[in-house]
């Protein structure tokens, strides 16, 4: 008598919706989510790459304007460093006296190293210091001349100085003044600081240096 294996049961048909699920992989709402996910992550990531790129720009123009405030200052320091008690009129008429106007905004001295050297040797060069419409000029002029220095034009013009400002040391220690005037001092300050405000159209930077005037009047 034989006997015969009963015969595994047939797997019932899935239902029409896990058919599809199975043959496709994924529903529309699962797609729908995966993309909006996708996508948010993408304006992340360019949201961050962005602000990047901005602080790296900014970053990038702070070091330009710091440079170029550090070569003006060192232009600067040259050649107040040679200033001279020159004896002198700048105009006819004037009482000859020591030239060297200290104003707040404005500084006009005799130097024995000019801004830019000319084609002749000259020893001493007058020069002024101030800001015009936003711009840092700068002029200069051999001696002896009785030429109106301020008709003059500008041998150098900065438009990234919009602002600079001065004061002078006095004999005594800490004593800056905003004004120095030779016909009553009748003698140089110690020492000139400068502010220079730099950085126009961009970040503005505040920048200060003193330079000591090693020229005295005995």
């Amino acid at each position: 008598m034989t006997h015969r294996q009963p015969r595994a049961p047939h797997p019932k048909p899935l239902p029409t919706a896990e058919r599809g699920h199975t043959a496709s992989g994924f529903t529309l709402l699962e797609l729908i989510i995966a993309l909006g996910i996708v996508a948010v992550l993408l304006v992340i990531t360019f949201g961050g790459l962005r602000v990047g790129l901005a602080a790296w720009q900014r970053g990038e123009e702070r070091a330009a304007t710091l440079d170029h405030a550090r070569s003006l200052v060192l232009l600067l320091e040259r050649t107040l460093a040679g200033t001279f008690p020159y004896r002198g009129t700048l105009a006819e008429g004037e009482q000859a006296r020591i030239i060297f106007d200290g104003q707040p905004d404005r500084l006009t001295f005799v130097t024995a190293t000019a801004l830019f050297r000319s084609e002749m040797p000259i020893a001493f060069t007058v020069v002024s210091l101030s800001a015009e419409a936003g711009a840092l000029s700068l002029r200069q002029q051999p001696l002896p001349n009785q030429g109106a220095l301020d008709r003059l034009p500008p041998v150098l013009v900065d438009p990234e100085t919009t602002a600079v400002r001065f004061r002078y040391l006095g004999p005594e220690p800490e004593a800056w003044q905003e004004q120095w005037n030779t016909s009553e001092a009748r003698q140089l300050p110690r020492a000139v600081e400068i502010t220079l405000l730099t950085g126009a159209g961009g970040p503005r930077v505040a920048q200060a240096f003193t330079v000591p005037i090693r020229a005295s009047v005995r």
